[in-house]
């Protein structure tokens, strides 16, 4: 009965993302994505808080029988990206596009709550729709919607993420951390410019950032347990104007990715300590901004083990053990409040030219990918509703 309803409505979800695709909005700036979303709702017959911790929406399905609260997110921003797809649904918004998927998840979930309006009766509970804003860049939507309500008198919460990397036709997910945290660096050194023919009269900035590249690539060699993974990234270096001048200023930008918040700690100390260090012995001054972002995304290992079960008996996808994966999610806040599950739906599909990595100016998804992650969401909060009787 599920399957059949689903696929009576996955035509409208593949309008409602392509439309998406079409008219994308940077994290922040959702404000036509989130219009669009709550009018969607309104149709269906659904209670839509608006501007919930920015541009949130947030719906809500109450079943005619008693039951637990249980949370559904997608993300709903796009990226700073020229899209170079040629399909008739390409993004309309010049250097704007959604190249991870947020289309698809909104579309999914609003597919979802087209799902669960028809079905008051018989829902146990409450269904909660969260549309979140602001994924893709630090603070994240995340903290500002929990901290707004969203999640209140929530018990349990679900996410997905249409994942190329992964086959269309299966799904992965793991239990306890999963995703790494993101933390961001801003390095300034200070020194003095001069000829480049005469050197000993300057203080070259550049030099000292060369050195600092490489110092900073023996932290995790050297201060992080070789059993724990973790990568610091220097993403870019800039100093100088010309050949034939030395430097007085180099900046460096760069990212932590981590899964132990102890190992977090350890990093931010040996970047800070070797970043001082080193502009000290080049005679540099420097100053370190140094940006905490999302925690390690953990996932609860009894929903982990409802997905597992879920999977393959109610959808007939293979569920696979995910490996931990260093890309970020700000959903790892709410599980840090209630317990959960984030799931990644396979998206890839070479036959349909969705073999692109996530950002890249061609990304796309198979759009069968939709239908899975709905019904897998549907078949997690069924089956928790059903357990909890």
């Amino acid at each position: 009965m599920r399957e059949e309803t689903l696929k009576s409505l996955f035509p409208a979800m593949v309008e409602r993302r392509r439309y998406l695709h079409r008219h994308p909005e940077l994290s922040f700036k959702e404000q036509k994505t989130a219009a669009y979303i709550a009018d969607e709702l309104k149709k269906l017959g659904i209670d839509a808080a608006v501007g919930i911790g920015g541009n949130g929406v947030v719906g809500t399905i109450r079943g005619h029988l008693p039951g637990k609260s249980v949370a559904l997110r997608a993300d709903m921003d796009a990226l700073p990206i020229q899209d170079e797809k040629t399909c008739e649904y390409a993004s309309l918004v010049p250097g704007v596009m959604h190249a991870c998927g947020h289309d698809g998840h909104t579309a999914v979930l609003l597919g979802v709550a087209e799902y669960f309006s028809t079905r008051r009766e018989t829902l146990q509970g409450e269904i909660r729709l969260i549309f979140q804003p602001a994924e893709e860049v630090c603070p994240g939507g995340a903290l500002s919607m929990i901290e707004a309500g969203a999640l209140d008198g929530v018990d349990v919460i679900y996410g997905v993420h249409l994942w190329t990397p992964i086959p269309v036709g299966a799904a992965a997910s793991r239990p306890g951390p999963m995703m790494a945290s993101t933390d961001e660096f801003f390095i300034e050194l200070s020194g003095r410019g001069g000829h480049g023919g005469m050197p000993h009269a300057a203080v070259d900035s550049v030099v000292a950032g060369a050195a600092l590249v490489l110092q900073l690539q023996s932290v995790v060699s050297r201060s992080v347990n070789p059993l724990d993974p973790a990568v610091v990234t220097i993403g870019s270096i800039h100093g100088g104007t010309a050949q034939n001048v030395i430097a007085d200023t180099c900046r460096l930008a760069g990212t932590v990715r981590c899964f132990q918040e102890e190992t977090r700690r350890i990093i931010r100390e040996r970047i800070e300590r070797l970043t001082e260090g080193t502009a000290q012995a080049y005679g540099a001054g420097v100053t370190i901004d140094y940006m905490t972002g999302y925690p390690s995304l953990v996932n609860h290992p009894e929903e982990y083990e409802r997905f597992r079960e879920v999977a393959e008996r109610e959808t007939g996808l293979s569920s696979e053990l995910s490996p931990q994966i260093m890309p970020a999610e700000d959903f790892a806040y709410y599980l840090q409040r209630v317990p959960g599950c984030f799931m990644l739906v396979g998206a890839g599909n070479p036959q349909k030219n969705a073999i692109y990595p996530h950002h890249h100016p061609k990304f796309d998804i198979d759009e069968k990918a939709m239908l899975h992650a709905a019904s897998l969401l549907i078949a997690m909060a069924e089956a928790y509703q059903e357990s909890s009787i």
